[in-house]
């Protein structure tokens, strides 16, 4: 992805995931909003003065990574929500494995208590070990890739839904389920 589609798709997330309200957007109650009130809020700043609803679609379409998505006139993020109250997901049936990296040192914590969301409304894990990798070191050089055994922990109570292709999200992950 191009520079100024990397720094489009930064400034899309900030505004749909974390702090909509700074963009005077609103989200209902599955995080979408109108592609043309998210392109009319970034013009705003300089740096996206010349914005329009056909490059935020060109960002989404072309992104490795499948952060955001539009349907007709509307645009949301995926996964990854900070924003308060609770962006609805339908559930689905994960894989029967699935994978998160996260710091060597919250081991302990993660070995006790099970993958809380901390700071984001759901637990993300990858679909493979490649996808997690980048992910835990976003959070530390010092690496652990941990398998989650999704099916058992689907059959035995725990909801998941699909964010993308290569993300899903979950409440908990109790640490029977983590190896």
């Amino acid at each position: 992805m191009s520079s100024d589609r990397t720094d489009l798709s930064k400034a899309v997330s900030h505004a749909l995931r974390h702090e909509p309200w700074l963009y005077e957007l609103e989200l209902d109650q599955e995080g979408w909003t109108q592609v043309g009130a998210l392109t009319e809020a970034l013009s705003q700043d300089p740096r996206w003065r010349d914005l329009t609803c056909a490059q935020i679609e060109d960002m989404v379409e072309h992104a490795p990574k499948q952060r955001h998505e539009i349907d007709g006139d509307r645009i949301r993020a995926l996964y990854g929500h900070s924003v308060p109250g609770r962006i609805v997901k339908s559930p689905g049936t994960p894989p029967a494995v699935l994978f998160h990296g996260t710091a060597t040192a919250s081991l302990p914590v993660i070995m006790a208590d099970g993958l809380r969301p901390m700071r984001r409304q759901y637990v993300h894990l990858s679909a493979d070990r490649d996808t997690a990798l980048p992910v835990g070191r976003r959070k530390s050089a010092d690496v652990t890739i941990l398998a989650v055994s999704a099916a058992k922990a689907h059959a035995s109570g725990v909801t998941f839904w699909q964010g993308n292709e290569m993300v899903w999200l979950t409440d908990h992950v109790p640490p029977a389920f983590i190896r």
